[in-house]
């Protein structure tokens, strides 16, 4: 598989199980699965950015991308694509050199276009159908990770394990 330039990510269903939860004053929380993390430091290692494009707009999430030093964090999108496009701009990249997981309707039209697509065991299938490939785990068990190990393969993977 071509190694991509860059990788991009939603995070509800991907990163987490998709649930949202509200305590009995309204704060909202969300569970991560920390395994994810590696995905992102495995693309670090190799100078490959990695973005967030994300329909909700949480402080939550801008939290979790400051702690992974994810500067590339766009929430309250609805269509992905455009931003994704916009990205690649910036970059002076093109959207078949981005691999991107996605999992619902808003990440429909940049699973079409990315050069790689895939979706968390637990999407619904008309978005399997339309991806690359399906991780083995579900959003919120580590998908996130074994998108990216998948992408870099188990060569680069093994190689950059001598760096830790």
């Amino acid at each position: 598989m071509k190694l991509p330039k860059l990788v991009l990510t939603d995070i509800d269903g991907v990163w987490t199980d998709g649930g949202m939860y509200y305590d009995q004053t309204g704060n909202e929380f969300k569970k991560f699965n920390t395994s994810d993390s590696a995905g992102v430091l495995f693309c670090k290692r190799l100078n490959i950015p990695v973005g967030i494009i994300t329909g909700e707009n949480t402080n939550i999430v801008a939290k979790r991308a400051e702690k992974l030093n994810i500067s590339i964090l766009h929430q309250g999108i609805g269509d992905k694509l455009p931003v994704a496009l916009q990205i690649c701009k910036d970059l002076n990249i093109q959207i078949s050199d981005v691999a991107y997981i996605g999992d619902d309707l808003g990440d429909i039209s940049l699973l079409r276009e990315a050069g790689v697509s895939a979706s968390p065991a637990n999407a619904p299938d008309y978005i399997k159908k339309i991806t690359h490939f399906t991780t083995q785990k579900a959003g919120g068990e580590g998908a996130f990770r074994e998108f990216v190990e998948t992408i870099l393969g188990n060569d680069r993977i093994t190689n950059l394990l001598t760096h830790f």
